[in-house]
């Protein structure tokens, strides 16, 4: 069973502000803003929401190809690409490009600013979607064109995707939004994005679930929400951990272990609970896809937080 994700394979740079940044921005000033953070550490690490999706999911037992447009520095990546097994089969390098760049600054409360250049990732609609073998898909943020194309050429596959917008959202209208609603088959956001999702498109999240399956919302630490037709809403608690690290990365942990459960045909419930699980494993450490796993130690920690085996 394969996984196809369309989305970014990015360098993340990743830095700490020991600070508050909305102790630091003022509100009065925004239209006239000019500031800067001293970090106190920085980090490049390998991301991007395709590769970090990809990489959990190979955790996880499952084959998964992350598709994506990469640059002339990209050696480094697919060194760690090859040392973790991790597929290239629909990785595309384009040698009169940079692979995308994320320059990510968290604070103390984990509210974190990130600037990010696409590079080659602004050419990603130059690769079409490749089907075979394909049990489920995946639309992250990647080109405007390329979310566009590859959205309706896995509607036209017939491969049902989770559509997951995220940063890519200030890209697309409302026609735009409505026509990914009609293509996909589950929908992902986390609060903010929920929020905007409902400008953007024009209808309220209930309205949202009368179009598709179900619609997930993250709420970081907060846990998370499965909404179905009717009203239904699944409440997903966040895993309590040890060490909150970083949070870069949480959110792909997340949609895989999602990703996980529905290509195993698992309830709903359950799928929220691995999504919690990964989100929790990947916190206690740095960067996307530092962290590993062990399936038996996986598999206890799961019955021990939620009462029941996933075997």
């Amino acid at each position: 069973m394969s996984v196809l994700i369309c989305g970014s394979v990015a360098y993340d740079v990743l830095m700490r502000y020991d600070g508050h940044f909305n102790e630091d921005i003022l509100s009065d000033k925004m239209e006239h803003l000019n500031v800067s953070f001293l970090t106190t550490d920085m980090r490049r690490e390998f991301g991007g929401c395709a590769g970090n999706i990809a990489y959990n999911l190979g955790l996880l037992g499952v084959n998964a190809h992350p598709m994506a447009t990469v640059g002339q520095d990209f050696r480094d990546y697919a060194e760690w690409m090859n040392q973790n097994e991790v597929s290239r089969s629909r990785i595309m390098l384009l040698e009169d490009e940079f692979t995308p760049q994320a320059y990510i600054t968290t604070d103390r409360d984990d509210n974190q600013i990130t600037i990010f250049h696409p590079g080659a990732m602004a050419r990603c609609h130059e690769q079409a979607v490749d089907a075979d073998g394909i049990q489920l898909g995946l639309i992250s943020p990647e080109g405007r064109a390329g979310m566009i194309e590859h959205a309706q050429q896995m509607a036209e596959a017939g491969i049902p995707f989770l559509f997951d917008p995220g940063q890519g959202m200030p890209m697309f209208q409302e026609e735009e939004f409505l026509t990914f609603v009609e293509q996909a088959t589950w929908a992902a956001f986390n609060e903010y994005e929920a929020g905007m999702m409902e400008v953007r498109s024009g209808l309220s999240l209930a309205q949202l679930t009368e179009r598709l399956e179900v619609v997930i919302v993250t709420y970081g630490g907060a846990g998370s929400e499965i909404h179905s037709a009717g009203g239904k809403v699944l409440q997903i608690p966040a895993i309590e951990v040890v060490r909150d690290v970083d949070p870069t990365g949480c959110g792909d942990a997340y949609r895989a272990g999602l990703l996980y459960g529905i290509l195993h045909d698992m309830d709903w419930e359950t799928s929220g609970r691995i999504g919690s699980l990964m989100g929790a494993k990947k916190v206690q450490h740095l960067g996307a896809q530092n962290h590993t796993l062990d399936r038996e130690v996986l598999d206890e920690e799961f019955k021990d937080a939620f009462g029941y085996s996933l075997q």
